[in-house]
């Protein structure tokens, strides 16, 4: 990791203006500068490591999930909860709408299941 530049995604919750807060915080050189979030789908994707597959669906990563004993605990209107099966305390929290998917979902997939996912950038 580059000493210089330090990348930490933060999903921040605003509870005024009209814009949703939700942006990446980078420290550059000591400065710290909130940039706007944009979809995942324009620059990062969820990736499958065992068959190189690229997650474009709930229904699809759910399927690679249980694979992994991964199953729906909660699920209402916006966002799909799931849970293992081994009744581990881990929680993965998903938009049911697929076009909300960003990389702080794609980054809480892939820390608790290191070895199956991975994030990568989309070429342009």
């Amino acid at each position: 990791m580059d000493s210089v530049q330090t990348v930490i995604q933060i999903l921040l919750m605003s509870g005024s203006g009209s814009g949703s807060g939700s942006g990446v915080w980078v420290f550059k050189n000591g400065v710290m500068q909130l940039q706007p979030e944009q979809p995942a789908a324009a620059r990062k994707a969820l990736l499958y490591v065992p068959t190189g597959e690229r997650m474009t669906s709930l229904e699809l990563l759910e399927r690679r999930l249980g694979a992994h004993g991964w199953e729906r605990y909660y699920e209402n209107r916006d966002i799909v909860q799931l849970h293992r099966r081994d009744g581990g305390i881990d929680l993965i929290s998903l938009p049911r709408d697929f076009a909300q998917f960003r990389s702080t979902h794609m980054y809480d997939v892939v820390l608790k299941n290191r070895d199956s996912f991975k994030v990568v950038d989309v070429p342009s």
